[in-house]
């Protein structure tokens, strides 16, 4: 009887001993489970989190290549008004002194004719000296219009060149500037006004569209002639319809 009661202990305790392995053994299974499962999840973050930075990566790498591009695009457009800007001052500066060396051939010639006038000089010299004043007289007025063509170009590059160097500072015009809408053409938001280069109207330069008093929109220059110019509406700066007849005033005019 004992030796059945110590075998049935035996079986019990066995049985514990059992039943509390396997709950052990269960719970490090579930243990290793959740860990795998765990790792599992932050691998998939990591992966993610790694082909996420690849892409961003990518991205910036993309956009420091248009940057560079476009920094050396700039550059050697810079670059190239720079030498146009030079050489028009040189050009300038050279037609200066022609100018200047027949403007006083003139004045002699005209000097030399009043003092000969009064003469006994025979017919035929007068006509010659008369057409020698007359041609260095039509030559003179063409160089100035040449010197003033390109004394325009040499603002026009001017202009330009500060504005790639500084595009934070304004291009001022004329205070007294005043001129008038041509033309509107709102499926490409840009103007015609009735003034150009001979009032002052540079490149890149702002001017503000105005009706009875009221700020209708601003515009910047884009191209001009003698006498009216090309402007382009600045956005966020059109607070209605711009229409034939709005007056324009600089927005930065010169003190």
């Amino acid at each position: 009887m004992l030796m059945r009661i110590s075998l049935i202990v035996a079986i019990i305790a066995g049985l514990a001993i059992g039943v509390l392995n396997f709950t052990q053994v269960k719970q490090k299974i579930e243990t290793i489970q959740k860990q795998r499962e765990d790792e599992k999840s932050a691998k998939e973050i990591a992966q993610n989190d790694l082909h996420k930075t690849r892409a961003d990566l990518k991205k910036t790498s993309d956009t420091l290549k248009q940057t560079q591009t476009l920094l050396a695009s700039t550059t050697e457009e810079r670059d190239g008004l720079r030498k146009d800007l030079d050489s028009a001052n040189k050009l300038s500066a050279k037609l200066k002194d022609d100018l200047e060396k027949k403007t006083k051939a003139y004045e002699d010639a005209r000097a030399e004719l009043a003092a000969y006038s009064g003469t006994g000089l025979k017919p035929e010299d007068i006509v010659r000296m008369r057409n020698s004043f007359k041609g260095l007289q039509d030559q003179l007025a063409e160089d100035k219009v040449v010197v003033k063509g390109l004394q325009r170009k040499v603002g026009k590059l001017e202009t330009r060149l500060a504005v790639f160097e500084n595009p934070d500072k304004p291009v001022l015009l004329p205070s007294d500037l005043r001129g008038k809408v041509l033309v509107m053409d709102p499926k490409w938001n840009f103007v015609v006004l009735s003034v150009g280069e001979d009032q002052g109207v540079k490149e890149q330069g702002e001017v503000l569209v105005n009706r009875n008093g009221r700020l209708v929109a601003k515009v910047k220059g884009r191209s001009g002639e003698k006498n009216r110019c090309v402007a382009n509406i600045v956005p966020g700066w059109q607070m209605g319809d711009v229409l034939e007849g709005d007056q324009v005033i600089p927005a930065y005019p010169a003190s």
